[in-house]
């Protein structure tokens, strides 16, 4: 069962009840979840008996009713010891969380399964979202699972496997001039009035809920212990954001102390707010003015969730960093070389991150080091094919 009691915004700390429907607060920020976790008692190890997805984390989770899961099975994805590239980096403890062997091909499955279970028993039918590829597609895909409505806004250079994708789970897409900030804006004029319900990244709270779960799911495939750095692609943040929330839910739990993972922020060139924010030390990131990247979902030119980002990258002694196109596609080639796994530029960019904070002396090398491949690079095959 579920232990939520309430939600809360992080900035102002206003409460909203749980049982009703909400976006943002009315300060302008995401809403978290929260819990009762005193009562929750979720001790590691998790039951063995309990399967291997992430919906073992039910206590922490905001869906109330067992009926109401709409699941495909998502979460529980493999955390691979990358030996192989690891001798290559002179890293030896180096791990893949390998997210593409979710349902729909990528992370954003995690944050649109609890997010859309949770918009099904709060009796919502009408589901939109603007998205830049892979956020479009599972949202597709959890909606037709639970026999709910979609509707989609995507950039017109969003790549085909994604449009398809929407178009094949009877989603309705509508491509639009620009980056996936005009999406939304776009989608918010189209539907006013309407009564579809905003699933956009940060505008609600529970898709927040459902990426948070890669924090407890490493802790677990560690054996019971956090790595001393995390390397995130980051578009909207919210797996970042996320994760740092469970670590706090795991301290409360007693799974674990004060110590936090360093967490590493990384963008691309063309599209950096995050990384210019960090760099000149303000609290929030302004918007990225012609955002430009071969990586769709690192094409994010402001995020409600700056502040957040900017406070855990900080908190953990972390850092942001940029980096080319190039370079993505070449660790792509990397990784796909050393470990047998053919990731998304995303994917690649946490491995040119990694090299940079090596070579910077930010990480000495003894560390324990996850790189977070959030997407399969099999629905990027435009982008790939330069590197044949």
């Amino acid at each position: 069962m579920s232990f939520l009691t309430h939600l809360e915004c992080p900035r102002c700390l206003k409460h909203y009840a749980a049982n009703e429907v909400h976006n943002l607060c009315a300060c302008g920020s995401t809403l978290f979840a929260r819990y009762d976790l005193k009562r929750a008692r979720l001790t590691p190890p998790v039951p063995k008996s309990r399967a291997p997805d992430l919906w073992r984390y039910r206590e922490v989770l905001p869906v109330e009713n067992d009926g109401s899961i709409i699941s495909l099975g998502e979460g529980f994805t493999p955390l691979f010891h990358a030996r192989r590239l690891g001798d290559r980096l002179g890293l030896p403890n180096l791990y893949l969380k390998d997210e593409s062997q979710n349902p729909t091909g990528s992370f954003k499955a995690r944050g649109m399964a609890v997010a859309v279970s949770k918009a099904h028993e709060l009796g919502i039918r009408r589901l939109a979202a603007p998205s830049a590829g892979n956020a479009g597609g599972a949202l597709a895909a959890y909606s037709a699972k639970a026999g709910m409505e979609a509707t989609i806004f995507m950039p017109e250079g969003t790549p085909l496997a994604n449009r398809l994708e929407c178009a094949l789970h009877g989603a309705k897409t509508t491509l639009v001039a620009g980056s996936i900030k005009e999406c939304g804006r776009v989608m918010r004029e189209s539907l006013a009035g309407g009564d579809w319900f905003d699933l956009s990244t940060l505008r609600e709270p529970y898709r927040l809920e459902g990426k948070k779960t890669m924090a407890y799911e490493v802790f677990e495939q560690l054996d019971g212990r956090l790595p001393d750095a995390m390397i995130y692609p980051t578009g909207g943040g919210t797996g970042l954001i996320g994760m740092w929330k469970a670590f706090d839910e795991m301290q409360e739990l007693g799974w674990i102390g004060e110590r936090r993972p360093r967490m590493f922020s990384v963008q691309a060139q063309g599209c950096a707010p995050m990384v210019r924010a960090f760099a000149t030390g303000t609290e929030v990131a302004e918007e990225w003015k012609n955002p430009a990247t071969l990586a769709s979902g690192l094409r994010v030119p402001a995020a409600i969730g700056d502040f957040l980002i900017l406070r855990a990258v900080r908190s953990s002694r972390g850092a942001a960093l940029a980096v080319s196109d190039a370079d993505m596609l070449r660790a792509v080639r990397e990784i796909a070389e050393t470990e047998g796994l053919i990731t998304s530029p995303e994917g690649g960019a946490t491995l040119v991150a990694l090299k940079k904070l090596l070579a910077d002396g930010f990480l000495g090398g003894h560390e324990s080091v996850v790189l977070f491949l959030t997407a399969t690079g099999y629905k990027y095959t435009e982008a790939l094919e330069q590197l044949v």
